[in-house]
């Protein structure tokens, strides 16, 4: 996931991420697109949390440095809203500079906004380096990040003199997940929530383990259906190659630092190509970003030209992972295993630190247990069990997964009782269909955006934005200004 969802998934090294990682103090949030109507200035700022919100034993008092991003640049005082992204799996600053939409809804509603980073993501981390050890990993949970945002939400409401203000959450991807759960649990400081592109079901253990590949599969399918035949050749073609141990002809097609020696290896190179395309689907935006990678328009469309531009498919197959994970050019040759870790997410874990938070998210409360099989998919049967999850994390963290714990914790498919949550999803993304795509309510709003990739909706204005997500963005902004009219006549009342 972005990881995202995951949301953040499969991160490649990145100099755009570098850059964002050594930002500090004051930042301009300017987009990307010619059409972005607001430019918000954040400043950086960091909080006081609670280690443990649940152990008054085990950590004492003990607290550590939580990092948020905000901008006060439109906000009423004391009156207007209080707009709060529930940051997720990494550095709150990639996802502030790519979700224009918040700020240009604060500009219209006159919100204060607050990005918060994540416990043990960016510089959130509550034992430094160490945190990635055990028993210190132990205080990454989902409780724990949604006790420290609402312990934020409520102490810097006391600080700014906005007990009045509404508050409304935003995330995408598992941050959208966050904010589901923030409207769940804490429905006393939480108004409303706009989830974007969150996979709340199938996180949760519901539904087909083929839905996320065979839906990555299905976006470059409608480019052309050649697209995907072409797909599924060239990995036929590396399988035979990989079959008769032609490891040194894979390392010359393949562009491979070293040549693959085992079933390993191959794996690996599976798991690597296969995450390129899960990417490139996840972002077929319209224009270039530079979020979870250097991605150009429509990257599904440039990624089937590639894959049709000659009748030598190991090395179209190559070029296309290329537009991930070199897209500048400047990689002379593809190491394996710095380019992508394999861990208990399919979808891609990342890089760094980060990859190392997400894995154990991924070994504990978040289910992310999807395969590929060749057959309603265009990838090579790679499974990921819960037998094999559980024996990778009993193994890499000492831990065994819990499968029902989201469905039990937070509602599952049992969301009828809740109110006031959009569930927005593009149908380009394959995380769409692990989400909520239909209304259970008045108030429990599903909205789905034809042409719409990983919370297209969540991103700045652009001049290039299909006319579903302009609409998409405008039902949004007016539920969550009934939502904050709702709220403001409540706590008027109290």
């Amino acid at each position: 996931m972005e990881k995202m969802s995951g949301l953040l998934s499969g991160m490649v090294f990145l100099l755009y991420v570098q850059l964002l990682l050594g930002l500090s103090g004051s930042h301009s949030q300017s987009g990307e697109g010619h059409g972005l109507k607001t430019e918000a200035q954040f400043t950086e700022k960091y909080f006081s949390q609670t280690l443990d919100h649940f152990n008054f034993n085990s950590m004492g008092n003990g607290t550590f440095s939580q990092r948020y991003l905000i901008t006060d640049q439109y906000w009423e005082k004391g009156h207007g809203p209080i707009f709060f992204y529930t940051g997720n799996e990494g550095d709150i600053w990639e996802f502030a500079l790519n979700s224009g939409f918040i700020t240009e809804l604060a500009a219209q509603q006159k919100a204060l906004v607050i990005f918060a980073e994540h416990r043990y993501y960016g510089r959130s981390l509550p034992f430094g380096n160490n945190s990635f050890s055990i028993p210190q990993i132990s205080l990454l949970t989902v409780e724990q990040a949604l006790a420290d945002y609402v312990v934020m939400i409520t102490e810097l409401k006391q600080q700014l003199e906005a007990t009045l203000s509404p508050v409304i959450v935003f995330g995408g991807s598992y941050g959208g997940m966050l904010s589901v759960y923030m409207r769940l649990k804490y429905p006393n400081k939480v108004a409303g929530a706009l989830a974007a592109s969150a996979p709340i079901l199938s996180t949760a253990g519901l539904g087909d383990p083929q839905q996320f590949f065979r839906d990555v599969t299905a976006d470059f399918e409608g480019i052309t259906p050649k697209c995907r035949d072409a797909v599924r050749g060239a990995f036929h073609q590396l399988k035979e190659l990989a079959e008769h141990q032609g490891y040194s002809r894979i390392q010359s097609e393949f562009a491979l630092c070293k040549p693959p020696t085992s079933a390993k290896d191959i794996q690996q190179l599976y798991g690597l190509l296969r995450n390129a395309f899960t990417l490139m689907a996840m972002l077929d935006y319209p224009y270039s970003t530079h979020f979870m990678g250097n991605m150009p328009a429509n990257p599904v469309k440039v990624a089937c030209e590639t894959m049709l531009s000659g009748s030598d498919l190991l090395a179209n197959l190559r070029n296309t992972a290329g537009i991930v994970y070199n897209s500048t050019g400047l990689l002379t040759c593809f190491d394996l295993y710095s380019l992508y870790v394999e861990c208990a997410d399919p979808t891609g874990c990342g890089l760094g630190f980060d990859s190392q938070a997400w894995d154990y998210q991924a070994c504990t409360e978040i289910n992310l247990c999807y395969e590929s099989n060749n057959v309603t998919d265009m990838f090579p049967p790679i499974t990921f069990t819960e037998k094999e999850r559980e024996l990778y994390c009993s193994k890499r963290w000492g831990v065994l997964p819990r499968p029902g714990w989201l469905k039990a914790q937070f509602w599952g498919d049992a969301l009828s009782t809740a109110s006031n949550i959009i569930f927005s999803n593009g149908d380009l993304d394959p995380w769409a269909n692990g989400g909520v795509r239909k209304s259970l309510s008045s108030s429990l709003i599903a909205i789905n955006i034809p042409g719409g990739a990983h919370h297209l909706d969540l991103r700045g204005s652009d001049d290039a934005d299909p006319e579903s997500v302009i609409k998409a963005r405008k039902t949004e902004a007016d539920i969550i200004a009934h939502w904050v009219q709702m709220e403001r006549t409540r706590l008027q009342s109290i």
